[in-house]
């Protein structure tokens, strides 16, 4: 075939998948009326990750499943938007970590709300003046996000989702590394890329922000200045990456959590978290934890917080895997409650890792 020929044979099968996607989207919005009436959510991560997984079982290349992916993403997110004005409240300023991975997980066509504080974020979607929240709940390399844990206590809302995105932090400057004289960076980001900078940029002023886009946003504005920050960062505040990958770690990974107000069915691969209170004696948390041993399921992560209501008193955040409406995980749940003071499933949820 020519290329002319080629270029018809293109714009027939255009022709094809425009009429495709718009008969999909008319079914999506059947189904969107349906949820509407029987007062279910529009969003389902179950569903989506059952769409995601099937259509990359039916793909047979030279398109990635990555790719795939990216843009069955978008055309899921184009459908959400007009079955309802979604709003995605997430920790802020745009152009940070948690806002590309708000995008990750809902696509470009939903309405976004930057916030200043994860307690904003849980605010917003307890008041139901947004729909979902995203916000950051561990890092590779540094660790829990105590703060995000910590609204858990007094919160109903759900975990409906997760979110896993690996971290590249960037070096943007609008001068040449050798003229850099100050470096802005988040303490997290800062935390992550360390090693780099004192081998790379031993000298500059390092000067701790407030966010990675913050850095980005003050690099822009100063003269001899760089800032450590991600892509979306240097898209939004147009400075030139000079450096990519200077994470310390090359497998450093974010996860965030979905915030809603209603559970999710299960998928068949679900992770579960959530929180316990134990007496404050010798053996009890043992004691507490032996149910997951007898009913055998796989206790994945498990952190403590101080209460904040007594002194020497924790909570304590457990991920496991399984939902909590199949039965082992139901049993061990009913065992565990045996031997707590307390028992909260904060949710359970697709295990997208």
């Amino acid at each position: 075939m020519h290329i002319q020929e080629h270029r018809k044979a293109i714009d027939r099968i255009d022709q094809q998948i425009v009429r495709l996607l718009n008969e999909r989207t008319r079914h999506v919005l059947a189904i969107g009326e349906l949820k509407r009436r029987a007062g279910q959510e529009v969003y389902a991560p179950h569903r989506e990750q059952a769409v995601l997984q099937r259509v990359c079982r039916l793909n047979k290349g030279p398109i990635t499943n990555e790719q795939l992916r990216a843009i069955y993403r978008e055309i899921m997110s184009s459908a959400l938007a007009l079955e309802k004005t979604l709003i995605v409240a997430y920790l802020g300023p745009e152009a940070t970590f948690t806002h590309q991975a708000a995008i990750q997980r809902f696509g470009s066509s939903l309405k976004y709300v930057p916030l200043k504080t994860i307690a904003d974020v849980f605010h917003e979607v307890s008041k139901g003046r947004a729909d979902y929240g995203v916000v950051p709940v561990e890092n590779s390399t540094e660790g829990v996000v105590t703060h995000t844990l910590d609204m858990f206590v007094d919160s109903d809302l759900k975990i409906v989702s997760q979110i896993v995105l690996p971290i590249q932090h960037c070096l943007l400057s609008r001068y040449p590394k050798s003229k850099i004289r100050k470096l802005f960076a988040h303490p997290q980001s800062l935390g992550q890329c360390r090693a780099w900078v004192q081998a790379n940029l031993p000298k500059v002023e390092i000067i701790e922000t407030s966010s990675n886009a913050r850095s980005a946003e003050l690099a822009r504005q100063t003269r001899y200045a760089a800032a450590i920050a991600g892509v979306l960062a240097a898209e939004k505040y147009r400075l030139p990456i000079l450096e990519y990958d200077i994470q310390d770690n090359a497998t450093n990974a974010t996860r965030f959590l979905v915030l809603g107000r209603q559970t999710t069915p299960p998928t068949g691969n679900d992770r579960t978290s959530l929180m316990i209170s134990v007496t404050h004696k010798v053996g009890a948390l043992h004691s507490a934890l032996a149910a997951f041993r007898r009913c055998r399921i796989n206790m994945t992560k498990i952190e403590s917080r101080p209460s904040r209501r007594k002194a020497w008193e924790y909570f304590f955040f457990i991920d496991v895997e399984g939902h909590a409406e199949e039965p082992r995980l139901a049993r061990a749940l009913k065992l565990l409650a045996d031997h707590c003071n307390f028992v909260k499933v904060l949710g359970s949820y697709p295990n997208t890792e």
